[in-house]
Protein backbone atom coordinates (compact mmCIF):
# COMPACT_ATOMS: atom_id res chain seq x y z
CA UNK A 1 0.00 0.00 0.00
CA UNK A 2 1.11 3.55 -0.67
CA UNK A 3 1.36 5.96 2.24
CA UNK A 4 -0.21 9.39 1.82
CA UNK A 5 2.25 10.86 4.31
CA UNK A 6 4.75 9.66 6.86
CA UNK A 7 3.98 9.42 10.59
CA UNK A 8 4.15 12.84 12.25
CA UNK A 9 5.76 13.67 15.57
CA UNK A 10 6.85 16.76 17.47
CA UNK A 11 5.62 20.32 16.98
CA UNK A 12 4.32 19.64 13.46
CA UNK A 13 1.86 17.12 14.81
CA UNK A 14 -0.49 19.62 16.47
CA UNK A 15 -2.73 18.62 19.37
CA UNK A 16 -5.82 16.55 18.60
CA UNK A 17 -6.90 16.47 22.24
CA UNK A 18 -7.08 20.26 22.36
CA UNK A 19 -8.57 21.04 18.96
CA UNK A 20 -11.44 18.53 18.75
CA UNK A 21 -14.25 20.19 20.70
CA UNK A 22 -17.84 19.19 21.44
CA UNK A 23 -19.24 20.47 18.14
CA UNK A 24 -16.30 21.32 15.88
CA UNK A 25 -12.54 21.52 15.51
CA UNK A 26 -10.87 24.73 16.70
CA UNK A 27 -7.25 25.65 17.41
CA UNK A 28 -4.28 27.97 16.99
CA UNK A 29 -2.90 28.14 13.45
CA UNK A 30 0.47 26.41 13.15
CA UNK A 31 0.46 25.50 16.84
CA UNK A 32 -2.31 23.21 18.02
CA UNK A 33 -3.73 23.12 14.48
CA UNK A 34 -1.24 22.06 11.79
CA UNK A 35 -1.41 20.88 8.17
CA UNK A 36 -0.48 17.25 8.96
CA UNK A 37 -3.16 17.16 11.65
CA UNK A 38 -5.70 18.59 9.19
CA UNK A 39 -4.73 16.00 6.56
CA UNK A 40 -5.17 13.21 9.11
CA UNK A 41 -8.59 14.61 10.06
CA UNK A 42 -9.57 14.65 6.38
CA UNK A 43 -8.68 10.99 5.99
CA UNK A 44 -10.40 10.10 9.27
CA UNK A 45 -13.56 11.99 8.24
CA UNK A 46 -13.73 10.13 4.94
CA UNK A 47 -13.44 6.81 6.78
CA UNK A 48 -15.81 7.58 9.66
CA UNK A 49 -18.52 8.94 7.34
CA UNK A 50 -17.95 6.14 4.80
CA UNK A 51 -17.21 8.55 1.96
CA UNK A 52 -15.28 6.23 -0.36
CA UNK A 53 -16.76 7.00 -3.77
CA UNK A 54 -19.02 9.66 -2.25
CA UNK A 55 -18.93 13.46 -2.44
CA UNK A 56 -17.37 15.64 0.25
CA UNK A 57 -18.04 19.37 -0.10
CA UNK A 58 -15.21 21.59 1.17
CA UNK A 59 -15.51 25.35 1.63
CA UNK A 60 -13.56 27.98 3.54
CA UNK A 61 -13.71 31.50 4.90
CA UNK A 62 -11.36 34.43 4.26
CA UNK A 63 -8.71 33.62 6.90
CA UNK A 64 -5.17 33.44 5.47
CA UNK A 65 -4.76 29.82 6.56
CA UNK A 66 -8.16 28.60 5.35
CA UNK A 67 -7.34 27.76 1.67
CA UNK A 68 -4.20 25.86 2.73
CA UNK A 69 -6.06 23.92 5.39
CA UNK A 70 -8.90 23.15 2.98
CA UNK A 71 -6.41 21.65 0.50
CA UNK A 72 -4.69 19.65 3.26
CA UNK A 73 -8.03 18.21 4.39
CA UNK A 74 -8.94 17.39 0.80
CA UNK A 75 -5.66 15.54 0.33
CA UNK A 76 -6.36 13.29 3.29
CA UNK A 77 -9.95 12.64 2.27
CA UNK A 78 -8.99 11.92 -1.35
CA UNK A 79 -6.36 9.45 -0.18
CA UNK A 80 -9.22 7.55 1.41
CA UNK A 81 -11.27 7.73 -1.84
CA UNK A 82 -13.64 10.61 -1.10
CA UNK A 83 -14.64 12.70 -4.14
CA UNK A 84 -13.90 16.31 -3.25
CA UNK A 85 -16.19 19.15 -4.37
CA UNK A 86 -14.49 22.48 -3.65
CA UNK A 87 -16.86 25.44 -3.30
CA UNK A 88 -14.11 27.92 -2.34
CA UNK A 89 -14.86 31.08 -0.40
CA UNK A 90 -18.21 30.75 1.35
CA UNK A 91 -20.15 31.43 4.51
CA UNK A 92 -20.93 28.51 6.80
CA UNK A 93 -24.58 28.55 5.76
CA UNK A 94 -23.48 28.43 2.10
CA UNK A 95 -21.56 25.30 3.04
CA UNK A 96 -24.71 23.88 4.62
CA UNK A 97 -26.65 24.78 1.48
CA UNK A 98 -24.22 22.80 -0.68
CA UNK A 99 -24.38 19.88 1.74
CA UNK A 100 -28.17 19.92 1.78
CA UNK A 101 -28.77 20.54 -1.91
CA UNK A 102 -26.26 17.89 -3.01
CA UNK A 103 -27.00 15.40 -0.25
CA UNK A 104 -23.28 15.32 0.53
CA UNK A 105 -21.09 15.48 3.61
CA UNK A 106 -19.28 18.79 4.06
CA UNK A 107 -16.39 20.48 5.82
CA UNK A 108 -16.21 24.22 6.44
CA UNK A 109 -12.90 25.85 7.37
CA UNK A 110 -13.53 28.72 9.73
CA UNK A 111 -13.00 29.80 13.31
CA UNK A 112 -16.26 31.76 13.22
CA UNK A 113 -15.95 34.80 15.52
CA UNK A 114 -12.53 33.88 16.96
CA UNK A 115 -9.46 36.08 16.32
CA UNK A 116 -7.28 35.68 13.23
CA UNK A 117 -4.79 33.43 15.01
CA UNK A 118 -7.42 30.68 15.14
CA UNK A 119 -8.95 28.40 12.56
CA UNK A 120 -11.12 25.31 12.64
CA UNK A 121 -13.49 22.91 10.88
CA UNK A 122 -17.25 22.47 11.03
CA UNK A 123 -18.08 18.99 9.71
CA UNK A 124 -21.53 17.93 8.48
CA UNK A 125 -22.95 14.61 7.43
CA UNK A 126 -24.93 14.51 4.18
CA UNK A 127 -27.91 16.85 4.26
CA UNK A 128 -26.18 19.38 6.56
CA UNK A 129 -26.68 17.11 9.59
CA UNK A 130 -24.45 18.07 12.47
CA UNK A 131 -21.76 15.99 14.15
CA UNK A 132 -20.92 16.31 17.82
CA UNK A 133 -18.19 14.74 19.92
CA UNK A 134 -20.53 11.93 20.93
CA UNK A 135 -21.89 11.30 17.42
CA UNK A 136 -18.72 11.12 15.36
CA UNK A 137 -16.11 13.74 16.26
CA UNK A 138 -14.50 11.57 18.95
CA UNK A 139 -14.21 8.69 16.48
CA UNK A 140 -12.75 11.01 13.84
CA UNK A 141 -10.22 12.28 16.38
CA UNK A 142 -9.16 8.75 17.31
CA UNK A 143 -8.77 7.67 13.67
CA UNK A 144 -6.74 10.82 12.95
CA UNK A 145 -4.42 9.97 15.85
CA UNK A 146 -3.77 6.55 14.30
CA UNK A 147 -2.94 8.17 10.96
CA UNK A 148 -0.56 10.65 12.58
CA UNK A 149 1.20 7.73 14.27
CA UNK A 150 1.27 5.30 11.34
CA UNK A 151 0.68 7.31 8.17
CA UNK A 152 -2.35 7.22 5.91
CA UNK A 153 -2.76 4.11 3.74
CA UNK A 154 -3.95 5.24 0.33
CA UNK A 155 -7.08 3.64 -1.10
CA UNK A 156 -6.75 1.55 -4.25
CA UNK A 157 -8.29 4.40 -6.24
CA UNK A 158 -7.95 7.97 -5.01
CA UNK A 159 -10.97 10.23 -4.97
CA UNK A 160 -11.66 12.88 -7.59
CA UNK A 161 -11.50 16.65 -7.19
CA UNK A 162 -13.77 19.26 -8.78
CA UNK A 163 -14.67 22.93 -8.23
CA UNK A 164 -18.13 24.51 -8.35
CA UNK A 165 -19.68 27.91 -7.50
CA UNK A 166 -22.82 27.78 -5.35
CA UNK A 167 -23.28 31.47 -4.45
CA UNK A 168 -25.95 32.24 -7.06
CA UNK A 169 -27.95 29.09 -6.30
CA UNK A 170 -27.70 29.74 -2.56
CA UNK A 171 -28.96 33.31 -2.98
CA UNK A 172 -31.83 32.20 -5.21
CA UNK A 173 -32.86 29.53 -2.71
CA UNK A 174 -33.05 32.01 0.17
CA UNK A 175 -35.08 34.40 -1.98
CA UNK A 176 -37.56 31.56 -2.54
CA UNK A 177 -37.92 30.97 1.20
CA UNK A 178 -38.53 34.62 2.13
CA UNK A 179 -40.08 36.92 -0.46
CA UNK A 180 -38.94 40.52 0.08
CA UNK A 181 -40.05 41.86 -3.29
CA UNK A 182 -43.20 43.59 -1.99
CA UNK A 183 -41.95 45.12 1.28
CA UNK A 184 -41.79 48.87 1.74
CA UNK A 185 -38.41 50.44 0.91
CA UNK A 186 -35.92 50.01 3.75
CA UNK A 187 -32.52 51.51 4.37
CA UNK A 188 -30.24 49.10 6.20
CA UNK A 189 -26.67 49.36 7.42
CA UNK A 190 -24.79 46.06 7.32
CA UNK A 191 -21.56 45.42 9.22
CA UNK A 192 -19.87 42.33 7.77
CA UNK A 193 -16.89 42.67 10.11
CA UNK A 194 -14.55 41.87 7.17
CA UNK A 195 -16.06 38.39 7.26
CA UNK A 196 -18.03 36.31 4.79
CA UNK A 197 -21.10 38.53 4.98
CA UNK A 198 -19.14 40.76 2.60
CA UNK A 199 -19.66 38.04 -0.01
CA UNK A 200 -23.17 36.85 0.80
CA UNK A 201 -25.04 40.08 1.58
CA UNK A 202 -24.49 41.65 -1.86
CA UNK A 203 -25.58 38.39 -3.53
CA UNK A 204 -28.71 37.77 -1.44
CA UNK A 205 -29.91 41.27 -0.52
CA UNK A 206 -28.10 43.43 -3.05
CA UNK A 207 -27.46 43.47 -6.77
CA UNK A 208 -24.38 41.22 -7.02
CA UNK A 209 -26.39 38.47 -8.67
CA UNK A 210 -28.88 38.18 -11.53
CA UNK A 211 -31.81 38.18 -9.10
CA UNK A 212 -34.43 40.97 -9.24
CA UNK A 213 -33.54 44.09 -7.28
CA UNK A 214 -35.11 44.31 -3.83
CA UNK A 215 -36.50 47.51 -2.26
CA UNK A 216 -33.45 47.75 -0.02
CA UNK A 217 -30.81 50.46 0.22
CA UNK A 218 -27.74 48.82 1.73
CA UNK A 219 -25.07 50.89 3.45
CA UNK A 220 -22.03 48.56 3.62
CA UNK A 221 -19.54 48.50 6.46
CA UNK A 222 -16.33 46.43 6.37
CA UNK A 223 -17.37 44.30 3.39
CA UNK A 224 -13.73 43.73 2.35
CA UNK A 225 -12.83 40.08 3.06
CA UNK A 226 -9.91 40.24 5.47
CA UNK A 227 -9.12 37.45 7.90
CA UNK A 228 -6.96 39.77 10.02
CA UNK A 229 -10.14 41.66 11.04
CA UNK A 230 -8.57 45.15 10.85
CA UNK A 231 -11.62 47.05 12.13
CA UNK A 232 -12.98 44.95 14.98
CA UNK A 233 -13.45 41.29 15.90
CA UNK A 234 -16.17 39.62 13.87
CA UNK A 235 -18.07 38.76 17.06
CA UNK A 236 -21.27 40.79 17.36
CA UNK A 237 -22.13 39.00 20.62
CA UNK A 238 -19.56 41.29 22.28
CA UNK A 239 -21.17 44.76 22.63
CA UNK A 240 -17.95 46.60 21.78
CA UNK A 241 -18.07 45.16 18.27
CA UNK A 242 -21.51 46.68 17.63
CA UNK A 243 -20.49 50.26 18.43
CA UNK A 244 -19.54 51.23 14.85
CA UNK A 245 -22.80 49.83 13.49
CA UNK A 246 -24.91 51.52 16.14
CA UNK A 247 -23.36 54.90 15.39
CA UNK A 248 -23.70 54.48 11.64
CA UNK A 249 -27.37 53.47 11.79
CA UNK A 250 -28.21 56.69 13.61
CA UNK A 251 -26.00 58.82 11.33
CA UNK A 252 -27.60 57.37 8.22
CA UNK A 253 -31.16 57.57 9.54
CA UNK A 254 -31.47 53.92 8.62
CA UNK A 255 -34.41 51.67 9.43
CA UNK A 256 -32.16 49.07 11.06
CA UNK A 257 -28.69 47.57 11.14
CA UNK A 258 -27.44 44.02 10.69
CA UNK A 259 -24.14 42.60 11.98
CA UNK A 260 -22.74 39.25 10.89
CA UNK A 261 -20.04 37.19 12.56
CA UNK A 262 -16.91 35.99 10.75
CA UNK A 263 -18.44 33.02 8.94
CA UNK A 264 -21.80 34.84 8.56
CA UNK A 265 -23.94 32.11 10.08
CA UNK A 266 -25.09 34.41 12.89
CA UNK A 267 -26.84 37.75 12.48
CA UNK A 268 -27.51 40.46 15.08
CA UNK A 269 -30.05 43.26 14.67
CA UNK A 270 -29.82 46.91 15.73
CA UNK A 271 -32.93 49.12 15.71
CA UNK A 272 -33.28 52.58 14.16
CA UNK A 273 -32.14 54.20 17.42
CA UNK A 274 -28.95 52.17 17.45
CA UNK A 275 -30.13 49.83 20.21
CA UNK A 276 -29.44 46.09 19.95
CA UNK A 277 -32.42 43.79 19.47
CA UNK A 278 -32.09 40.66 21.60
CA UNK A 279 -31.74 37.31 19.80
CA UNK A 280 -34.75 36.15 21.85
CA UNK A 281 -36.86 38.90 20.29
CA UNK A 282 -35.63 37.86 16.85
CA UNK A 283 -36.49 34.24 17.71
CA UNK A 284 -40.03 35.27 18.68
CA UNK A 285 -40.45 37.29 15.46
CA UNK A 286 -39.21 34.49 13.21
CA UNK A 287 -41.11 31.79 15.12
CA UNK A 288 -44.37 33.70 14.61
CA UNK A 289 -43.78 33.88 10.85
CA UNK A 290 -42.72 30.26 10.46
CA UNK A 291 -45.66 28.97 12.52
CA UNK A 292 -48.08 31.08 10.48
CA UNK A 293 -46.63 29.74 7.23
CA UNK A 294 -46.82 26.13 8.38
CA UNK A 295 -50.39 26.64 9.61
CA UNK A 296 -51.39 28.18 6.28
CA UNK A 297 -50.05 25.06 4.57
CA UNK A 298 -52.34 22.88 6.68
CA UNK A 299 -50.01 21.66 9.42
CA UNK A 300 -51.63 21.17 12.80
CA UNK A 301 -48.81 19.65 14.87
CA UNK A 302 -46.13 22.32 14.68
CA UNK A 303 -43.03 22.32 16.86
CA UNK A 304 -40.53 25.12 17.50
CA UNK A 305 -37.27 24.68 19.37
CA UNK A 306 -35.79 27.16 21.81
CA UNK A 307 -32.83 26.58 24.09
CA UNK A 308 -33.21 27.07 27.82
CA UNK A 309 -31.47 30.48 27.76
CA UNK A 310 -33.93 32.22 25.45
CA UNK A 311 -36.49 34.52 27.03
CA UNK A 312 -39.63 33.08 28.57
CA UNK A 313 -41.44 35.23 26.00
CA UNK A 314 -40.21 32.97 23.20
CA UNK A 315 -42.03 30.00 24.73
CA UNK A 316 -45.12 32.10 25.33
CA UNK A 317 -45.07 33.31 21.71
CA UNK A 318 -44.81 29.76 20.36
CA UNK A 319 -47.75 28.61 22.48
CA UNK A 320 -49.86 31.67 21.64
CA UNK A 321 -49.34 30.97 17.94
CA UNK A 322 -50.70 27.46 18.37
CA UNK A 323 -47.44 25.50 18.23
CA UNK A 324 -45.57 23.30 20.69
CA UNK A 325 -42.37 24.69 22.24
CA UNK A 326 -39.46 22.28 22.69
CA UNK A 327 -36.93 23.38 25.33
CA UNK A 328 -33.39 22.12 24.73
CA UNK A 329 -29.85 22.36 26.01
CA UNK A 330 -27.42 24.78 24.39
CA UNK A 331 -25.47 23.34 21.49
CA UNK A 332 -25.28 23.49 17.72
CA UNK A 333 -25.27 19.79 16.80
CA UNK A 334 -27.71 18.96 19.59
CA UNK A 335 -30.27 21.43 18.28
CA UNK A 336 -29.83 20.17 14.73
CA UNK A 337 -30.59 16.68 16.04
CA UNK A 338 -33.68 17.96 17.85
CA UNK A 339 -34.83 19.74 14.70
CA UNK A 340 -34.68 16.39 12.89
CA UNK A 341 -36.26 14.41 15.73
CA UNK A 342 -39.24 16.73 16.22
CA UNK A 343 -39.66 18.00 12.66
CA UNK A 344 -39.61 21.52 14.11
CA UNK A 345 -40.18 24.35 11.64
CA UNK A 346 -37.76 26.66 13.45
CA UNK A 347 -35.27 26.79 16.29
CA UNK A 348 -33.82 29.81 18.07
CA UNK A 349 -30.87 30.24 20.41
CA UNK A 350 -29.86 33.09 22.73
CA UNK A 351 -26.55 33.28 20.83
CA UNK A 352 -28.24 34.33 17.54
CA UNK A 353 -28.13 30.93 15.90
CA UNK A 354 -31.41 30.36 14.03
CA UNK A 355 -32.36 26.98 12.56
CA UNK A 356 -34.86 26.29 9.78
CA UNK A 357 -36.58 23.11 8.66
CA UNK A 358 -36.62 24.48 5.12
CA UNK A 359 -32.83 24.77 5.35
CA UNK A 360 -32.23 21.12 6.25
CA UNK A 361 -32.55 21.92 9.95
CA UNK A 362 -29.32 23.94 9.82
CA UNK A 363 -28.71 27.45 11.10
CA UNK A 364 -28.76 30.44 8.79
CA UNK A 365 -28.27 34.01 10.00
CA UNK A 366 -29.08 35.49 6.60
CA UNK A 367 -32.45 33.75 6.53
CA UNK A 368 -33.28 35.08 10.01
CA UNK A 369 -32.32 38.59 8.86
CA UNK A 370 -34.64 38.23 5.86
CA UNK A 371 -37.53 37.30 8.15
CA UNK A 372 -36.86 40.42 10.22
CA UNK A 373 -36.75 42.56 7.07
CA UNK A 374 -40.04 41.02 5.93
CA UNK A 375 -41.64 41.83 9.28
CA UNK A 376 -40.39 45.41 9.33
CA UNK A 377 -41.15 45.96 5.68
CA UNK A 378 -44.73 44.69 5.90
CA UNK A 379 -45.93 47.41 8.30
CA UNK A 380 -45.12 50.97 9.25
CA UNK A 381 -43.79 50.31 12.73
CA UNK A 382 -40.16 51.12 13.55
CA UNK A 383 -37.93 48.27 14.62
CA UNK A 384 -37.73 49.67 18.16
CA UNK A 385 -41.50 49.23 18.61
CA UNK A 386 -41.44 45.70 17.22
CA UNK A 387 -38.47 44.81 19.44
CA UNK A 388 -40.09 46.29 22.56
CA UNK A 389 -43.24 44.24 21.99
CA UNK A 390 -41.11 41.12 21.77
CA UNK A 391 -38.96 41.97 24.82
CA UNK A 392 -41.40 42.37 27.74
CA UNK A 393 -39.12 40.87 30.41
CA UNK A 394 -35.74 41.69 31.90
CA UNK A 395 -32.55 39.72 31.29
CA UNK A 396 -29.07 39.85 32.78
CA UNK A 397 -27.32 38.62 29.68
CA UNK A 398 -24.58 36.04 30.12
CA UNK A 399 -22.14 36.76 32.96
CA UNK A 400 -18.98 34.67 33.28
CA UNK A 401 -17.18 34.03 36.57
CA UNK A 402 -13.85 32.24 37.06
CA UNK A 403 -14.50 29.41 39.51
CA UNK A 404 -11.87 26.87 40.52
CA UNK A 405 -14.20 24.64 42.56
CA UNK A 406 -17.37 24.24 40.50
CA UNK A 407 -18.97 21.51 42.70
CA UNK A 408 -18.60 23.73 45.78
CA UNK A 409 -20.22 26.65 43.93
CA UNK A 410 -23.10 24.40 42.84
CA UNK A 411 -23.59 23.25 46.43
CA UNK A 412 -23.82 26.86 47.65
CA UNK A 413 -26.36 27.69 44.93
CA UNK A 414 -28.52 24.63 45.62
CA UNK A 415 -28.49 25.26 49.38
CA UNK A 416 -29.47 28.91 49.05
CA UNK A 417 -31.79 28.91 46.05
CA UNK A 418 -33.17 25.36 45.85
CA UNK A 419 -36.07 23.72 47.69
CA UNK A 420 -34.22 23.91 51.01
CA UNK A 421 -33.43 27.60 50.54
CA UNK A 422 -35.74 30.14 48.88
CA UNK A 423 -37.76 27.23 47.49
CA UNK A 424 -37.08 27.55 43.78
CA UNK A 425 -37.68 24.57 41.51
CA UNK A 426 -34.58 23.00 39.96
CA UNK A 427 -33.76 21.11 36.80
CA UNK A 428 -30.46 19.90 35.35
CA UNK A 429 -31.21 19.87 31.63
CA UNK A 430 -28.08 21.98 31.07
CA UNK A 431 -26.14 22.99 34.16
CA UNK A 432 -28.65 23.94 36.87
CA UNK A 433 -31.75 26.05 36.28
CA UNK A 434 -33.57 27.52 39.29
CA UNK A 435 -37.06 28.85 38.65
CA UNK A 436 -39.75 30.47 40.74
CA UNK A 437 -43.25 30.77 39.30
CA UNK A 438 -46.25 32.87 40.12
CA UNK A 439 -46.77 36.56 39.64
CA UNK A 440 -43.19 37.50 40.57
CA UNK A 441 -41.50 34.81 38.47
CA UNK A 442 -37.81 34.49 37.72
CA UNK A 443 -35.32 31.92 36.51
CA UNK A 444 -31.55 31.60 36.73
CA UNK A 445 -29.34 29.17 34.83
CA UNK A 446 -25.75 28.37 35.78
CA UNK A 447 -23.68 26.32 33.30
CA UNK A 448 -20.01 25.36 33.33
CA UNK A 449 -17.80 26.18 30.37
CA UNK A 450 -16.59 23.17 28.38
CA UNK A 451 -13.09 24.57 27.97
CA UNK A 452 -12.36 26.99 30.85
CA UNK A 453 -12.81 27.14 34.65
CA UNK A 454 -15.87 29.35 34.23
CA UNK A 455 -19.47 29.35 35.33
CA UNK A 456 -21.92 31.15 33.07
CA UNK A 457 -24.93 32.86 34.66
CA UNK A 458 -28.14 33.91 32.88
CA UNK A 459 -31.09 35.41 34.76
CA UNK A 460 -34.51 36.61 33.61
CA UNK A 461 -37.40 38.02 35.63
CA UNK A 462 -40.74 39.73 35.28
CA UNK A 463 -39.29 43.02 36.59
CA UNK A 464 -35.90 44.67 36.40
CA UNK A 465 -35.67 45.05 40.17
CA UNK A 466 -36.28 41.33 40.69
CA UNK A 467 -33.81 40.37 37.96
CA UNK A 468 -31.09 42.49 39.58
CA UNK A 469 -31.80 41.01 43.01
CA UNK A 470 -31.61 37.42 41.76
CA UNK A 471 -28.57 38.16 39.59
CA UNK A 472 -26.60 39.74 42.42
CA UNK A 473 -27.48 36.96 44.88
CA UNK A 474 -26.46 34.26 42.38
CA UNK A 475 -23.15 36.01 41.63
CA UNK A 476 -22.48 36.33 45.36
CA UNK A 477 -22.94 32.58 45.76
CA UNK A 478 -20.91 31.71 42.66
CA UNK A 479 -17.98 33.91 43.61
CA UNK A 480 -17.92 33.23 47.38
Amino acid sequence: MQIAFEPVAGADRGDLQQVVKNYDVRGLVGDTLTEPLITALGAATADELKLAGEELVIGHDMRDSSPTYARAFAAGARARAANIVHIGLCSTDMNYYASGARGAAAAMFTASHNPSTYNGIKISRAGARGISFDTGLAAIRDRAAEYLDGGIPAATTAGTETEIDVLAAYAAYLRELVDLSAIRPLKIVVDAGNGMGGLTVPAVLGDASDLPKLPLEIVPMYFELDGTFPNHEANPLDPKNLVDLQRRVVEEGADLGLAFDGDADRCFVVDEQGEPVSPSAVSAIVATREIARASAEGEDDIHVIHNLLTSRYVEETIEAAGATPVRTRVGHSLIKAEMARTGAVFGGEHSAHYYFRDFWGADNGMLAAMHVLATVGSNGEPVSAIAARNTPYFSSGEINSTVEDVPAAYERLVTALGPGGVGADMDELDGITFSSGGRDWWWANIRPSNTEPLLRLNVEAVSEELMVRVRDRALELIRA
